[in-house]
């Protein structure tokens, strides 16, 4: 990755990590024991933050942040207010225009904003003077300021505390590093080495986001795709770019709700979002850069554990609760028995997931989706120049078209082959690629023939899924030693399924 120059100050380049829920002593402790911020004195301070917007979220929509900060004491308060505007989407690694200014008091200032954007966003006032407190973060900050012997420097702050919209609360744990002087490889290199002492996850939800989130109810909630925008005159480089940092979001943003979340669509979704991001590494080979991808050996077992507690849960929650009046026909022995075999369902998922979250806790997780960050945050920087030049729009067109037509190709090959249950297997993967990839560049592709592929990849999907669902859940009932007569009852219904056309 090439060094990127030195950073102007009223811009903030930011590496945002997702801490696991813990004490903030003991997590202060353990950063502490990082060689980097070991040798360093840490400073403490409270700080409370309103942030403002109008009542139809102006602000929000334009990816724009106002708050008022009190730090000092008690006794001796003082104010800054900050704008911050730009890149705070889908990546950890943020860059945004921010412009501080020092206030007398807790009121926000028109004037404050005279040497900012603002007037772009607010030229007659209007904003201003429909803006009102909409949500505030307490927290308790630990700053470490690191020089480091190639001259950058990077301040890292642990933030612990609350995100507060009217009654509403939500704890607030996360770890920013941020670049003060150098190249943003150097907070890579830092986040790299604080991963190997706390369990990190990339994180791209800010503040402000959170904020937002929590008064819409949101928080918390699964993450699903949110295809970005793909203009024409991309670049290809950028165009891969962007399709996959969002791909990875989708993956990651999941992977952190999983520690404290039951919900199973989050499993699902995080499952989602690995296999897009997969699907598009493979449709974007051709403009991605000559060196290889980094390794994710190491996300192989969390992956696994994910793929097992999908299983189980659609297992319990979708494939075997149309079947259950069939198989208890009002008989209550058959009823205690259906009950069990759910009820060990469910304690095996119990299982399963703290298997997940022990998962999250490995080193080794936090390192690679670090090392993938800043591997997608450097493509553009890597890619032969020729490659990265605009194409013309009929080009770029022309290469999502050819791509898409290569993966439908296979598909329709694949249904005329044999139905065996591999084979079947094929056709699903095949077709779940071509959704994600119609999904990803719909904008470059020709809107008849996408939409009527998509339909079949997506009806091909089903139909097959159903199929192997029961298939599954009748493997997984089994293995929980469950009643032989409803284990040969579920049996019969997958092969009435796979009888089917």
């Amino acid at each position: 990755m090439k060094p990127a120059p030195l950073i102007a100050p009223s811009a903030e380049i930011e590496l945002k990590l997702a801490l696991p829920a813990s004490d903030p002593q003991d997590l202060a402790k353990q950063l502490a024991r990082v060689p980097a911020l070991a040798r360093r004195k840490a400073t403490r301070e409270q700080l409370h933050n309103v942030y403002y917007d109008t009542p139809d979220q102006v602000l929000r929509r334009q990816g724009v942040a106002l708050r008022v900060r009190r730090t000092g004491t008690p006794a001796k308060p003082q104010w800054l207010q900050t704008l911050k505007m730009g890149n705070s989407g889908d990546s950890a690694l943020s860059q945004r225009g921010e412009w501080e200014v020092p206030l007398p008091e807790a009121t926000l200032s028109r004037k404050a904003l005279k040497m900012t954007p603002w007037s772009g966003i607010d030229p007659d006032g209007t904003v201003f003077k429909a803006l009102s407190p909409c949500f505030a973060t307490r927290f308790d900050r630990t700053l470490w300021r690191v020089r480091r012997r190639d001259g950058s420097v990077i301040e890292v702050a642990l933030d612990v505390g609350e995100v507060v919209a009217g009654d509403k609360r939500a704890p607030l744990c996360e770890l920013e590093l941020e670049l003060r002087a150098g190249s943003p490889a150097a907070l890579f290199d830092l986040a790299r080495q604080i991963a190997g002492t706390v369990a990190v996850l990339p994180s791209s939800m800010s503040k402000a986001q959170r904020g937002y989130a929590l008064a819409q109810d949101t928080l918390g909630a699964p993450l699903s795709a949110q295809p970005p925008f793909l203009g024409l005159d991309m670049p290809a480089i950028q165009v891969a770019q962007r399709v996959l940092r969002e791909m990875f979001n989708h993956f990651t943003a999941n992977l952190a709700l999983l520690r404290s979340s039951d919900d199973p669509e989050i499993v699902h979704q995080a499952r989602v979002g690995w296999r897009r991001f997969r699907s598009a590494l493979r449709l974007c080979r051709p403009v991605l850069a000559a060196e290889a991808t980094p390794s994710w050996q190491a996300l192989r077992p969390l992956l696994t554990f994910l793929g097992e507690l999908r299983d189980l849960d659609v297992a319990r929650t979708q494939t075997l609760a149309p079947w259950a009046e069939a198989y208890t026909a009002g008989d209550s022995r058959r009823a205690q028995t259906w009950d069990a075999m759910t009820q060990a369902l469910t304690q095996a998922a119990s299982q399963q997931r703290k298997s997940v979250r022990y998962a999250l806790q490995d080193p080794a997780v936090g390192l690679t989706l670090l090392t993938m960050t800043e591997w997608l945050e450097g493509l553009p920087a890597a890619t032969d120049p020729v490659a990265v030049r605009a194409k013309p729009k009929a080009a770029l067109r022309q290469w999502a078209r050819r791509r898409i037509d290569q993966l439908h190709a296979r598909l329709k090959e694949a249904c005329t082959n044999d139905g065996t249950p591999e084979n079947q297997h094929r056709v699903r993967i095949l077709a779940k690629r071509i959704r994600y990839g119609i999904e990803a560049l719909q904008p470059l592709l020709t809107k008849h023939q996408s939409q009527r592929w998509y339909k079949q990849a997506t009806n091909l999907q089903t139909s097959i899924g159903a199929t192997r669902d029961v298939v599954q859940a009748c493997a997984l009932i089994a293995g929980l030693d469950a009643d032989r007569g409803l284990i040969e009852f579920l049996r019969g219904v997958a092969a009435g399924r796979q009888g089917q056309p």
